[in-house]
């Protein structure tokens, strides 16, 4: 089993990741989706999040180039990112969604000098725009390099990657939409007409219903 499929099956089996295509599922953005993941439900299993912590290390640890300072997107990834950090004994910063409306009005909390390079971590990769935007924040206010994206998990959509490469930074998921649903189909938690319209979903999730 591929360290993909090992975290696909984790996030099944403690219900971090729910697939439904009928009904489907409504995102905020308005996208109706045959899954749902909150990998907020990992902090609550001491062993799976010792599993992903361990995984996220070790990705960053393989980058091409070590990290100066490991950064979280807020909020869903602080919690990660921190753990990471201190697992490394690195820095930690995190980016705010928005600039703070009163003192420095900043997006970047944490104190990190200029030109480091920052790797950013994810909880979860949709359309890509919360770390593409995360990215920009780093750059803009801490003159910082930033190549590399670790996430949890990515839904493989077709904005991720097209963002990913306006951005010119890699993605790093630790699993993806494609194993998980590989993974759920072989444990009969879809069936073969779920798994091709799921496969559907991913290529074209604005008109696969």
């Amino acid at each position: 089993m591929t360290y993909a499929e090992r975290i696909a099956e984790l996030l099944l089996s403690i219900e971090a990741v729910k697939l439904s295509v009928d009904p489907p599922f409504t995102w905020t953005s308005g996208i109706k989706s045959p899954i749902y993941c909150d990998n907020r439900m990992i902090y609550g299993y001491p062993d799976a999040r010792k599993i992903v912590v361990d995984a996220l290390t070790q990705y960053v640890k393989s980058l091409h180039i070590p990290p100066d300072v490991i950064a979280g997107t807020a909020t869903a990834a602080i919690g990660w990112a921190a753990l990471v950090a201190e697992k490394m004994h690195l820095p930690l910063v995190y980016v705010r969604s928005k600039a703070k409306e009163h003192g420095t009005k900043k997006r970047v909390e944490g104190h990190m000098k200029p030109g480091k390079h920052v790797v950013l971590i994810e909880d979860l990769l949709s359309t890509g725009g919360s770390a593409v935007s995360s990215i920009e924040a780093l750059r803009s206010e801490c003159d910082a390099v930033v190549t590399d994206v670790i996430a949890i998990f990515n839904y493989e959509l077709p904005a991720v990657f097209e963002k990913a490469n306006e951005a010119n930074v890699q993605l790093h998921p630790l699993s993806n939409f494609s194993t998980l649903i590989k993974i759920a189909y072989e444990q009969d938690r879809i069936s073969s007409d779920e798994l091709a319209l799921m496969k559907r979903f991913a290529k074209d999730p604005e008109h696969w219903l």
